[in-house]
C-alpha cells in the first residue's frame, strides 16, 4: 500500500494532466450542444479504462525496480551495486558507478595532497630546528645578563610553537603513531620541567612534584606533549609560587593533577578553554601571545589516548587541570592490543 501511494505521488503530474483532459471534454460537450453528451461519457469511460489498464501495467513493471532499490545497500560502495536487469536500471547503474569511482579518485587525491602538505611542513619544522639548536648553543655561551635571559625566553617560545605545529600536523594520523606501554611519570615530567627551567627562573616559579602512582599505561611521546601544554600554560599564567603536580589512584584509575596559583580563568571562559582558537574574552587571562591552540591540541591527544582532561579554576586564585587515565582493560580494548 505504501508503495502504491509513493508511486501515485511520483506520477501525479501526468495523472492530473489526464483528469484535466477529461474535464475539458465535458466542457466542450457543455458548450457545444451539437455534440451528444452520451458520446462524451462513452469516450471518457473508454479512455479511463485504458488509463487504468496502462497505470496497472506500469505499476507492476516499475514496482519491481523500487523494491530492489529498497533492498540494496545504500552506501556508496561500488561492490554493493547489483547488475541491472532493464535498460532504465542500466542507465542508473552506469551513472552511480561513474559517480562512485569519481568520488573515490577525488578522496584519494585529497588524501595524497594532505599527506604531502603534512610531510612538507614536518620537513620544514625539522630543518628550522637545526638553526634553533645552534642559536641555543650560542646563547648558552653568553655571559649571564638580562639580554641573555630575554633571548632564552624568546628562543623557548619559538621552540614551543614549532613543537606544537609539529604535533598538530601529526594529530590526524595519531593512531599510526601510538605505542602503548608503561610510562614512568617522574622522568617524563622532569624532562618537561627542565625544558622550562630558564623561563621559570626568570619568573620565580618552582615545581612541587609528588607522585603516589609512578607509572601509567599510555604513549610516552604524546603524553609528554599533553604535559608540555599543561605545564607551559601553568608557567605562562603564573607570576610566582609553585606549580604543583600530584598523582594518585582513584577507583582503580590513575589521576594526575597540575595546579598553579596564577591568574585563574573566569567562570564564563572556563567551559571553552579547550575550544579551538579560544583565547578568553577579556580580563587578566587574556594575552596577545595566546593562540588558543595548546589546550585544544592537548585535549585532542588526550581523547585519542582515552584520557579524560578537565579544568577547574578560581579567578585570581589559580587553575587545576585533572587527567584521569583509563583502566588497563579499557585501553587494551580501545587500542586493539
Amino acid at each position: 500500500m505504501n508503495m502504491l501511494v509513493t508511486y501515485i505521488k511520483e506520477r501525479r503530474s501526468w495523472i492530473l494532466f489526464f483528469i484535466v483532459q477529461q474535464l475539458l471534454l465535458f466542457l466542450v460537450a457543455f458548450v457545444d450542444t451539437t455534440i451528444p453528451l452520451s458520446s462524451i461519457l462513452y469516450l471518457n469511460l473508454l479512455t479511463l479504462l485504458l488509463f487504468l489498464l496502462f497505470f496497472a501495467v506500469r505499476f507492476q513493471k516499475e514496482i519491481v525496480f523500487y523494491r530492489q532499490l529498497q533492498e540494496r545497500d545504500t552506501s556508496l560502495d561500488g561492490d554493493a551495486l547489483q547488475e541491472p536487469e532493464s535498460a532504465f536500471e542500466q542507465i542508473i547503474y552506469t551513472y552511480l558507478t561513474k559517480q562512485i569511482e569519481q568520488y573515490k579518485r577525488e578522496a584519494s587525491d585529497n588524501r595524497t595532497e594532505l599527506e604531502q602538505e603534512r610531510d612538507d611542513l614536518l620537513s620544514w619544522v625539522h630543518e628550522v630546528k637545526t638553526p634553533l639548536t645552534a642559536m641555543h648553543l650560542m646563547i648558552d655561551r653568553m655571559d649571564v645578563s638580562k639580554t641573555r635571559a630575554q633571548l632564552i625566553h624568546e628562543w623557548l617560545r619559538i621552540h614551543l610553537l614549532l613543537d606544537r605545529q609539529l604535533h598538530q600536523k601529526r594529530l590526524p594520523f595519531m593512531e599510526n603513531d601510538l605505542y602503548i606501554e608503561q610510562v614512568a611519570l617522574e622522568p617524563l615530567l622532569f624532562t618537561e620541567i627542565r625544558s622550562l627551567q630558564s623561563w621559570c627562573l626568570q619568573k620565580g616559579i618552582g615545581f612541587d612534584v609528588e607522585l603516589t602512582t609512578s607509572h601509567v599505561l599510555s604513549d610516552a611521546k604524546w603524553l609528554a606533549f599533553i604535559f608540555r601544554q599543561l605545564l607551559t600554560n601553568a608557567v605562562k599564567y603564573s607570576e610566582a609560587g609553585d606549580v604543583i603536580v600530584r598523582s594518585a589512584k582513584r577507583s582503580r584509575q590513575t589521576v594526575v593533577t597540575v595546579t598553579d596559583y596564577g591568574r585563574g580563568i573566569s567562570p564564563q571562559d572556563l567551559p571553552r578553554v579547550f575550544d579551538k582558537g579560544f583565547t578568553a574574552t577579556g580580563g587578566p587571562h587574556q594575552t596577545a601571545a595566546s593562540t588558543g591552540m595548546g589546550l585544544y591540541l592537548a585535549q585532542r591527544a588526550a581523547d585519542s589516548l582515552s584520557i579524560s582532561i578537565k579544568a577547574s579554576s578560581t579567578l585570581e586564585a589559580g587553575t587545576t587541570f585533572t587527567l584521569v587515565f583509563p583502566e588497563q582493560n579499557d585501553l587494551m580494548q580501545i587500542t586493539g592490543m
